[in-house]
């Protein structure tokens, strides 16, 4: 029987296994006309969200976590020269490159690194001027001459939990919103796929990237061993939720009920853990305009059809929605403590985004000082990190981590 390398049935049970990405030369090539194709606010400054990264890195090792780094695992993935050869090309061909010559002066180029450098090369970007030598001759290359780069920078990866969840002992492999961020789950298709720690897995996919519709990992949150709520939101399709249903409960794992929220669709409200993530057993941090009433789709297994599910709509409290499916009393603790003024800038900057390492022990933003002393004040054990130029990017310490084992509760 093969040991199972990924195991998630909760947000708060003790964290073992992280995946993370140190911010790379991607941040430097944001420019202030770019910043809305890549789904930025702010330019941060790498320096020090690098050193803001290695504290946040830091913490976890020192709780006794094991930090991966996504741009490691994938160069290991590809060590095979066939499955780099096909990464390449899938590559360039989600940069959306239409030159043939243009895609084999670009191959030749990602062949020159050792895989290590081409990784964190395809994650910064590729410039126009670093392919000096290649001659625009085609039509496709001159309309398209005036664009700086040839492949965009991914600036958004150091957001880890996006392009895929582990849910159990599988992962949804997502399908993004944007072009821009859809290319960062190739990385993880060639990790699972061909990593030697994970290629023999057997690792169940509840969700393929090739799919037509969206779903992304801040929409995913695990509340106990029996329950998921995921988000219907500016970022998640219904439809993927039902697919992410039918695969589950078709499996052995243990989830019984998923839970659709309804969330607006506003960059406020972009993903569902950024308007509340757990804390302790009975206890979430929450952006006070979600409190309700919302409405929620309960779908469990329909036994009576295969791929049956059964969908019931509600509206209710996100309080009493939490306390009908975890069996106990909840507490929901605002950000900025419900203030106006405190609870619209702190969840700006990602006040509710909480990462638990254990029941009552979390990562927080420095900067959320009004929230972290609430916290404090419920008993919350809280591991402060800076925050200064990470929080440009609007996510917090969830966003920037994809847990990958945890031990059951």
């Amino acid at each position: 029987m093969k040991k199972n390398v990924l195991n998630v049935t909760s947000e708060i049970g003790r964290l073992k296994t992280v995946l993370l990405h140190r911010p790379g030369y991607e941040v430097e090539n944001l420019t202030p006309e770019l910043l809305g194709r890549l789904l930025f606010d702010d330019i941060p400054y790498l320096k020090i969200a690098r050193e803001e990264h290695d504290f946040f890195a830091n913490t976890l090792k020192e709780a006794g976590v094991e930090v991966l780094y996504l741009e490691n695992l994938a160069a290991e993935a590809i060590e095979n020269k066939e499955v780099k050869d096909r990464f390449i090309s899938q590559f360039i061909d989600e940069c959306g490159i239409e030159s043939k010559g243009l895609k084999e002066a670009l191959t030749e180029y990602f062949n020159g690194f050792s895989n290590k450098d081409m990784v964190d090369k395809m994650m910064a970007g590729v410039r126009k001027e670093e392919l000096s030598h290649y001659v625009r001759n085609s039509l496709y290359d001159q309309v398209n001459d005036s664009y700086p780069f040839i492949c965009d920078p991914m600036p958004n990866l150091y957001f880890t939990r996006d392009p895929f969840a582990t849910i159990g002992h599988g992962i949804t492999l997502n399908h993004m919103r944007t072009q821009t961020r859809n290319r960062e789950t190739i990385f993880a298709k060639y990790i699972f796929e061909n990593h030697p720690r994970f290629k023999d897995a057997d690792i169940p996919l509840w969700f393929d990237r090739n799919g037509t519709t969206c779903i992304e990992g801040g929409d995913e949150l695990i509340l106990n061993e029996k329950t998921l709520a995921i988000g219907i939101s500016q970022r998640t399709d219904s439809a993927s939720i039902e697919k992410v249903c039918r695969k589950l409960f078709s499996s052995n794992e243990s989830f019984e009920t998923v839970l659709a929220f309804h969330i607006p669709p506003s960059r406020a409200f972009m993903h569902l853990d950024t308007v509340f993530t757990m804390v302790d057993y009975d206890k979430f941090t929450i952006h006070p305009e979600i409190e309700g009433p919302l409405t929620v789709y309960e779908i469990t297994k329909d036994n009576t059809k295969p791929g049956g599910l059964n969908v019931v709509k509600e509206s209710m409290e996100l309080e009493t929605i939490l306390e009908k499916h975890l069996g106990r009393k909840v507490t929901l603790i605002r950000c900025g403590g419900g203030d106006k003024i405190h609870a619209a800038r702190e969840q700006w900057n990602d006040g509710s985004n909480t990462l638990a390492i254990a029941p009552g022990e979390v990562v927080v933003y420095s900067r959320n000082h009004v929230t972290n002393k609430i916290l404090e004040s419920y008993g919350i054990k809280l591991h402060v990190i800076p925050s200064s130029e990470l929080s440009r990017g609007r996510g917090g310490p969830r966003c920037m981590s994809m847990p990958l084992y945890r031990e059951n509760l």
